[in-house]
């Protein structure tokens, strides 16, 4: 089992649809592609604590990498696997404090108007906690869907600058013609993979 995030690899099919305790269980016996499913399960997660940091990529990049070795270090120690999500925004929020400290530290060297209050507060409140979870409820949502479903609510939500039908089309190799009754299909299944979720 290895700590570096790469994407998973096909194969990890058959770990589709496994709860983070099936999950971890998994990992903790030696399963490689399970190590696979759940970093890229949460890596956008991750990536999201840092961004609220206003981290730029490399600093993002860092910091996923030393959430990930900590999570392969304590997830041995894990008593509740069901809690992973939680453990995860937290330890995420402090390396993302702790982080930006360190970068203030240096910046001191070159100016001495600082204020520590621009540091953002490391407490992961409720209110936040809650944000994260809907947010990751919905990338789970979105992942449980079919492959054509999946990758069309992809083009169509989530690359920037949105990208017009006939592109979308294109890439899918569909006729331009059919991506909105496509979509219309692809929202409705989501919308009963979120409420199944439990996600208000």
């Amino acid at each position: 089992m290895s700590p570096r995030p790469q994407r998973a690899p096909a194969s990890r099919s058959r770990h589709e649809g496994a709860t983070d305790e099936q999950l971890v269980r998994a990992c903790l016996g030696g399963d490689e592609e399970a190590w696979s499913a759940l970093i890229d399960k949460y890596k956008a997660l991750i990536y999201s604590i840092p961004v609220r940091y206003h981290f730029g990529p490399e600093d993002c990049a860092d910091i996923f990498q030393m959430v990930c070795l900590e999570l392969f270090s304590e997830l041995p120690k894990l008593r509740k696997p069901g809690a992973l999500r939680a453990w995860i925004v937290s330890v995420a929020a402090h390396t993302s404090f702790h982080w930006k400290k360190r970068s203030h530290r240096r910046a001191e060297r070159e100016r001495t108007d600082i204020d520590e209050d621009e540091i953002p507060d490391p407490a992961v409140t409720p209110m936040l906690l809650e944000e994260l979870e809907q947010e990751q409820l919905v990338r789970d949502a979105v992942a449980s869907l079919p492959p054509r479903c999946r990758e069309m609510i992809r083009l169509l939500f989530y690359e920037q600058p949105p990208l017009p039908y006939k592109d979308v089309a294109a890439r899918l190799g569909l006729a331009t013609g059919s991506i909105g009754f496509i979509r219309g299909r692809c929202l409705k299944r989501l919308a009963k993979a979120l409420e199944k979720a439990g996600h208000s």
